[in-house]
């Protein structure tokens, strides 16, 4: 607390340090027997220290010993001699450190120490109060400068949100558009469904009807015929019996019988026989759906099954070229490959007397087709817009259902075509044998 009336309270605490330092100072320069009780435990620590770990007992000490804070003093007058002689005639500096001069005051009590004590309180409060301002304006400008930049982000943020908007709405109404239009046409698909349907179970019924009709009219053909077959027998039975008149009769018998089925024929308008036992046995046909079955005869890169089916009746014989070339020989040249296979095939088409058509890819030639032939083998090369394969399957698919077509060809989707086209598959590795074997 001050002595002088119209002061109370703490020093300042720039002017409370300054007095703590210059104390610190003091405590340090004073012999064993000056320093005061309370303060030697500190006289030994550096003054720094001193003025930062027991500022506390300092500040007491220049409170409450007139003698230390006399001592004080007079380290502080030796320190600004001319601001202590100032302020002992009562005359501070105007320019002066106000902390300095209180803190120097406060130590002298000299005249209107406290006045300058409160001054330099005063100036210490302007001066945090315009430092406390001038932060304040500096914040606030920051503050605003962030909220300019946050205004124009989010400015751009809600930009992008209604830009994105508007594209979600535009792709919202594309998809709803497609939809009624895939609406639109799965419902015409539909009702072009259901009218093949319809137009297919009326062929179907058409068809019942004509096979229907056609057994009636069979049947009646078969009793006529057996007719005619118990005439012949009694004619031949006729001839056996005598030769003269007998024979006469047997002739005139047969040329009625022959006129009879004459007349037959035209009043029935029957075309030419065309089929044969064996198209009328009961058996799965070509575009039948049937399940597939394990193989119960020869393995299809058998030779003696080639064979067989080259034995068949008007058998025609497809060779996928270059997949039976590439299993046989694939380390010779294309042209090479090509000489030898269609060599192979034609001593094969002399010993079976079967219709042989061999297909090479025409993508591995550039320009002219070459001239590949031999005595009863068919060359072709496919068209530069299709393979090989697809050649094959329009082959197939031209020959008349009933015929045995054997295509030859290790490619599985090639076998898998063919034998639904009604063909029958059999392996490059038979043929290969095949040829082989000579």
């Amino acid at each position: 607390m001050s002595d002088e009336p119209g002061w109370e309270g703490p020093l300042p605490e720039p002017v409370r340090l300054r007095v703590v330092a210059l104390a610190s100072d003091t405590l340090g320069s004073l012999a064993d027997d000056e320093v005061p009780p309370m303060l030697k435990a500190f006289r030994s620590w550096a003054p720094a220290q001193r003025a930062r770990r027991a500022a506390t007992p300092l500040a007491a000490a220049v409170e409450r010993d007139v003698l230390f804070r006399q001592q004080t003093f007079a380290r502080a007058r030796e320190a600004a001699p001319d601001l202590a002689e100032a302020l002992v005639d009562g005359q501070p500096p105007a320019a002066a450190d106000p902390v300095e001069v209180a803190a120097i005051a406060y130590l002298g009590r000299t005249r209107g120490w406290a006045a300058l004590v409160a001054a330099a309180a005063a100036e210490l409060e302007r001066a945090g109060a315009h430092e406390h301002a001038a932060r304040a304006t500096g914040e606030l400008e920051r503050l605003q400068a962030e909220l300019a930049g946050l205004r124009a982000e989010a400015e751009k943020e809600l930009a992008a949100v209604r830009a994105a908007v508007e594209s979600a709405r535009a792709e919202t109404a594309a998809v709803a558009k497609e939809l009624r239009e895939e609406k639109g046409a799965r419902r015409r698909a539909e009702r072009a469904a259901a009218a093949a349907e319809e137009s297919a179970q009326a062929a179907r019924a058409e068809a019942a009807d004509a096979v229907a009709a056609a057994e009636v009219e069979a049947g009646r053909a078969r009793s006529r015929q057996a007719e005619a077959e118990a005439a012949l027998d009694a004619a031949r039975q006729a001839v056996r019996e005598g030769r003269s008149l007998e024979d006469t009769r047997l002739r005139l018998l047969l040329d009625t019988v022959v006129a009879a089925a004459a007349g037959l024929r035209r009043e029935l308008a029957l075309p030419p026989a065309a089929e044969h036992p064996a198209d009328l046995v009961d058996a799965a046909r070509p575009g039948d759906e049937l399940e597939a079955a394990p193989e119960r005869a020869l393995l299809s890169d058998d030779p003696a099954l080639l064979d067989q089916l080259l034995a068949l009746p008007k058998a025609h014989l497809v060779v996928d070229g270059y997949n039976v070339t590439k299993t046989g020989f694939p380390d010779l040249p294309l042209e090479t490959q090509r000489t030898r296979l269609v060599t192979g095939l034609a001593a094969l088409a002399a010993r079976t007397g079967a219709e042989v058509t061999c297909c090479f890819d025409g993508s591995t030639v550039h320009g002219r087709v070459p001239a590949v032939s031999a005595r009863g083998v068919r060359v072709l090369f496919s068209r530069p817009d299709e393979i090989a394969d697809e050649l094959i399957r329009r082959l197939v698919r031209a020959e008349p259902a009933g015929r045995p077509v054997v295509v030859v060809s290790s490619d599985r989707e090639v076998a898998d075509g063919v034998r639904r086209a009604g063909a029958r598959p059999v392996s490059a590795t038979a043929l290969v044998r095949r040829l082989d074997r000579g």
